[in-house]
């Protein structure tokens, strides 16, 4: 069982994909540009900066993910899991509109509203352009997913009831 979380900053996907991995009693797989810059000894934003004209950073992430996620069943949290991991039995895609994201994203860091929003613009904005030259994903065109979850209206125990919900009816679905 393999379930493909995406979203964009500030959707919620860490947090909704760690309730619904431990609610499903399987591994959860979160490796990220933060985890990587961690290892590198060098900067979150110093690193997507590398990542910006360098395209084995985002390489080595996304092949490192598919590859974690093919060791056993497990909940895959990234920006692009719901495009790259093919053997995903559900694939969900999580979805705000840029303000509440940019809230939400304000609170967990502490920095004006504002400075997150222009922030998150240029960061959506870079993320569409480098994985639409990188892989040819735009992104922007996740209608494909097996289930699109609004983050607004609710909190994370209503988007993870959402998720559970769908991934039931996929497995009653399934020939015994």
């Amino acid at each position: 069982m393999r379930i493909a979380v995406s979203g964009k900053s500030g959707c919620g996907n860490t947090t909704v994909s760690k309730i619904l991995a431990r609610r499903l009693g399987v591994r959860l797989i979160n490796y990220t540009f933060h985890e990587m810059a961690n290892e590198q000894g060098i900067s979150f934003e110093q690193l997507c900066r590398l990542a910006e004209n360098d395209s084995r950073y985002d390489r080595h992430l996304d092949r490192r993910q598919v590859e974690l996620a093919m060791e056993g069943s497990c909940v895959l949290a990234s920006r692009l899991a719901i495009w790259l991991l093919e053997q995903a039995d559900l694939r969900v895609y999580l979805f705000a509109s840029p303000e509440v994201r940019a809230k939400r994203i304000a609170e967990r860091e502490g920095i004006p509203w504002r400075q997150s929003l222009l922030d998150l613009e240029a960061r959506d904005n870079r993320d569409h352009n480098r994985y639409l030259k990188l892989y040819g994903i735009d992104i922007d065109a996740y209608d494909f997913a097996d289930l699109i979850v609004d983050t607004e209206k609710g909190d994370q125990f209503y988007v993870v009831d959402r998720i559970m919900e769908e991934f039931e009816k996929k497995v009653r679905k399934r020939p015994s």
